[in-house]
Parts: structure tokens; sequence; C-alpha cells
């Protein structure tokens, strides 16, 4: 059996003749499910392990007798992949031929078939940012673009067609803040009158009328008010009130406010998102979601799936489903959140007729996404059962939690440009860019600062809250995005100076034991994308990119390539050395940042 070009990965392809011989040798179907196949453990002898519990269970056999079924007709029927195999206890070691190795690297590198997978027909909408009108991009939204922007890459690399969106929270109470904020004591000023961008003009007044609104709960706390109470009681959250009811009655002074505030603010996000690389296939509009929202709780109402309270609040009763009553409309007939949701769901799939609908959002929203897909069940909508809410923890400071409100959030633009400085100084103090000009220096110190923080802030997986540190996210030999650039830009000077085409070569090549480890890590990648997508979680590729960059800097250490020992060496370790710059790259676009080709 020679060796061809595939996508079945050493991983898969033993998973794969272990269904064929428990078929064969047993009379029984199993699935890649029913049983584990891992990387051999470093204390073991092999490079690849199947762990044996669960056959033995199924096919009611003992260890040892299934261990050397499998081993023999592995042998037998895959001599061209497997050289040796032993028992550990419950473990199959499988060792890997050397000419297999060879051939891999020879046939892969030669057609560069370690690519996307081709189409096949699912379609999938990623949603993500979700920024406030009220305020402008923090730490958290660069946590949210950048998982949003990977997970795209990711499911894009496994074949399937990819939409992005954006809904802009345009409307709402906490936008009319805002507004009666500056109504009241904005004096007229513009972001141009301050020298500020749109959106950090309008968040300061977010902030102004949380403190104001803070002064007042506590003023009429003294008169023995409860927290609630007071704020009931409050006349700025009264107007804000007012102001809301005006704006969905389509109020043309409001309307005019509205309008010009948000102007303001999409300005400076898309000064932001241009500095980090975030664009959109559709943006989509709260203002203009949620009208279709209120029409599908009327619609509900009138067939009884929702109820309507004395006070004209309209609700879902969502016990059955151990949750509680739902507000779905406020007694006033303004909507809430999941109102302009459900608009929302409708919307994107009309335009894009999508399988799965995939809403990156903070955990906070947990019980939101649960009630969002509830209800769009309830109301029998054909994309109901495709939602899913990718749920990411919250990035803290190491002084602890951030609060838009009180005005102690990290500025998107601010850490952007600290991160830019950091790497700047770190380039000048290793004293390597002596070569290039203050343009090319800025522009490798923005490319290097932003591979530190979106690596930075990737490598974490989602689910996890993490802490974020500018400085630990710019190290030239650390886990980091620095890392992973530092280890192309040295292939890529490599390769430079090599002369010849790196051509394969016939003649008989020997690998050495970190050769050899490194092809395997290389040939791991389809798999680390498939689980990166199976799991929703763009660190494993974080991982994954940090540990072949360190198995090549490790092999790089121990054996010299330009002066190998003789030709046949020389372009086998150059083939080697571009293969590892093939996966860095898949994997450094799936992350969303640049690898200079000299740092």
């Amino acid at each position: 059996m020679s060796y061809k070009p595939t996508h079945s990965y050493l991983k898969k392809r033993i998973s794969l003749f272990i269904i064929d011989i428990i078929a064969s040798a047993y009379n029984t179907i199993i699935t890649e499910k029913d049983f584990i196949v891992n990387t051999t453990k470093p204390e073991f002898n092999g490079d690849y392990t199947v762990v044996l519990f669960s056959l033995t269970k199924k096919l009611n056999t003992n260890i040892k007798d299934l261990a050397t079924n499998l081993g023999e007709h592995l042998l037998q029927n895959h001599s061209d992949v497997i050289a040796s195999h032993n028992l550990t206890g419950a473990f199959l070691n499988i060792s890997i031929t050397e000419s297999y190795l060879l051939n891999f690297l020879n046939v892969e590198y030669a057609n560069n078939t370690y690519s996307k997978k081709p189409f096949h027909g699912k379609k999938v909408m990623v949603e993500y940012s979700s920024p406030n009108t009220n305020k402008p991009l923090h730490l958290g939204h660069l946590r949210n673009n950048f998982l949003g922007y990977s997970i795209a890459e990711i499911y894009k690399w496994n074949g399937y067609d990819v939409f992005t969106s954006c809904i802009v929270n345009d409307r709402g109470m906490h936008i009319c803040k805002s507004m009666l904020a500056w109504q009241k004591w904005g004096n007229g000023k513009t972001p141009s009158d301050t020298n500020q961008k749109g959106d950090h003009f309008v968040g300061d007044y977010y902030v102004l009328f949380a403190s104001a609104l803070k002064q007042e709960i506590a003023e009429l706390q003294q008169h023995g008010l409860t927290e609630k109470e007071a704020e009931q009681k409050s006349l700025l959250m009264q107007d804000v009130q007012k102001m809301l009811v005006l704006w969905e009655q389509g109020d043309a002074g409001i309307m005019q406010l509205w309008n010009m505030m948000n102007g303001w603010v999409y300005e400076g996000f898309d000064f932001t998102y241009k500095k980090i690389g975030t664009t959109f296939d559709r943006t989509y509009y709260e203002s203009k979601t949620y009208l279709l929202g209120k029409k599908f709780v009327e619609d509900g109402l009138q067939e009884k799936r929702f109820f309507k309270k004395e006070d004209h609040s309209v609700w879902t009763d969502l016990t059955k489903y151990g949750l509680d009553e739902k507000l779905l409309l406020r007694k006033d007939g303004t909507s809430v959140y999941i109102t302009q949701d459900l608009g929302l769901a409708e919307n994107k799939f009309n335009d894009f007729a999508y399988n799965t609908s995939i809403y990156v959002v903070g955990d906070e929203q947990n019980y939101h996404f649960q009630v969002l897909k509830i209800i769009l069940q309830q109301l029998e909508k054909p994309y109901a059962n495709g939602v899913y809410h990718l749920s990411y923890g919250m990035v803290e400071l190491p002084s602890g939690k951030m609060k838009s409100r009180e005005g102690t959030v990290v500025d998107a633009d601010d850490l952007i440009a600290e991160m830019t400085t950091i790497a700047k100084q770190h380039s000048i103090e290793l004293g390597k860019i002596d070569a290039f000009n203050e343009e090319q220096l800025e522009r490798l110190s923005f490319t290097i600062g932003m591979a530190a923080l979106k690596f930075y802030l990737l490598r974490v997986d989602p689910k996890k809250k993490m802490i974020f540190n500018p400085e630990e996210s710019i190290d030239f030999h650390g886990f980091t995005g620095p890392f992973i650039q530092y280890t192309y830009a040295r292939i890529c000077s490599i390769i430079d100076k090599n002369n010849a085409p790196i051509t394969s070569d016939e003649n008989a090549v020997f690998l050495s034991s970190l050769e050899k480890e490194l092809l395997l890590e290389i040939d791991l990648m389809p798999h680390i994308f498939e689980q990166s997508l199976a799991e929703n979680n763009p660190s494993l590729v974080a991982v994954y990119a940090y540990t072949v960059a360190k198995k090549f800097n490790a092999f790089y250490a121990q054996h010299p390539i330009l002066q190998a020992e003789n030709e046949a060496i020389k372009k086998m370790r150059l083939r080697l050395a571009t293969f590892v710059s093939y996966v860095l790259k898949n994997c450094a676009h799936a992350l969303g940042f640049e690898l200079p080709e000299k740092m």
C-alpha cells in the first residue's frame, strides 16, 4: 500500500484501521466514539496509543488477546504505516514507520495539500462584537471580537460556508441614559469640540449619568427609601423611561438626537474595527429588528403561547423547562433584549438560511440565550435548534473587574496603543531591528503588539474567566504570539539563505528523534482544527501553534539545516522547516494575526 496525500492524519487513520479490524475479525461495527486514540505518553514506547478498556467490554474479550489480535492485523495489513506495537496495561502503543513520515513530508510538502477542507454545503452564521452605542469598545469587546473572528476561520477551514454578522445595540434604556446626560449637561458640545473619538465622547456621558444617578439615589435613601425604591423614585430614571417611550413613538426631536449621537459613535467604532481587522458580512441594528420581535410576541399572545398580566406586560411561562416566567414586553409596550433577538434570528435566517447560528456573547448572558432558544422552539421556528451560544468568561485586570458605568474599563484604542509601544520597546531592546526605518519599525511594532494581544486573549479556553497582563503577553520566548512570529521569521531567514531549490531527494534519510517528533506534531494539524470546531475553542489552535514552534526550536537547536551532514539531509530539513511555516501560517490566520518575515 503506497502513501497517498490525505486529510486522514495518523490519529484518524489509526482509528479507521481499528474500526476495520474489529469489523472483519469480530464481526462488530464500532465508531470513533467507541474508543480513544491518543498520542503516546513520554514514559511509554510508541507514537500513538489505543485505549482498550471500552473495546474489551464491547467485544467481550480480554485485553491481552485483543491487543495481540489488533497488533498482528495492523502489522499484516498496514506495515507501510505501523512499524511495531507493545502493550502497557490496557494501552496498545503503536510506533509509526520512518518511511511513512518521510513520504508524508515529501508528498504533502510538494503538493501543499495541508490546507482548508472543501466546502460540504453547511452554512454557519457567527455573530460577534455586539457593541452598545453608549460606550467605546473595551478589553471585553476585544476578547469577543477575536473569538468571533477565530471561530469563523476555524469553521471555514473545516469546509463550512461562513457568514459573520454584528448586532449593534443602538436603542434601549442604556442608550437613552447617554442621550439624556448630553441633553442635560452637554451644552451642545460635539466630539470635534473636545478632540475626542465619537464613541469616547458619548461614553463619557454614560459615565456622567451613572454618577448623577448614584448621587440622586443616595439622597433619596437618606429619606428612608431602599436602593430599589430610590431608583424607582429617581427623576433621572423617570426621564430616561419617558425618553424611551418617545423614541418608540418616533418623536422627531428624540430621533434627531439619537441619530446624531449614534453617528458620532459609529465613526469611532469604524476606526477601531479597522485597527483590529474586524469586518462583517452584515451589520444589524436593534432599532430595526425589535419591531419584528414585537410582532412575534403579539402573534404568540394570540396563539396563547404567551400571556398578559394585569399591568399589560407580556410574559412566557418557562417553568416546565426548569426556568421561570420571562418578560417579553414591558407594561408600557416597550420591548426588552429578548424581543429584538427574536426579530434578529428571523432576519439572519431570511438573509443567509444558516444551519447553525453561533452567538459569541459573554457567560453573563447564558440564561438569555437559553430562553431565546426555547422561545424560538415554542414559536416552531425552523432555525430554533440551530441556535448556539458560544459563552465565554469575562476578562479582568490584576486590579479586578471592569465596570463601564463607573468608567473603569480598559479602552480598546488605548490598549492597542499601549501594546504597540511595549512591542517597540522589546524589539529595540533585542537589538535586531537596526535595518528597519521608523515607518517599518512602527508597522512591525503594531503587528507584534496585535499578535501578542490576540494570542493572549485566545490562548485561554473561552469558557474560563481570565486576567489580562500586557507585559506578559509580549515575551519573545514564552507562550505568546510574538514567539510564534519569531519562529516563523527564523524559518524565513533560513530559507532565504538557501540558494538552491528545496526539492525532494530520494536518497535514504534517517530521522532523528526530534525530527520524527516534529513531523508527528505537524501531522496533527487537521485533528486540532477539527477538535477546535467540535469544542468551539480556538485556544486549542493557539496551544498547538505554540507546541509546534517550541518543537521546531528544540529541533533546530540540535540539528543544523544549512550546514547539514549531506545534501539529502539538508533538503529534508529545509522541507521540514518550510512545512512548519505552513502550519504556523494556518494557525496564525485562524487566530487573526500576521506573521512577519523579518523581526
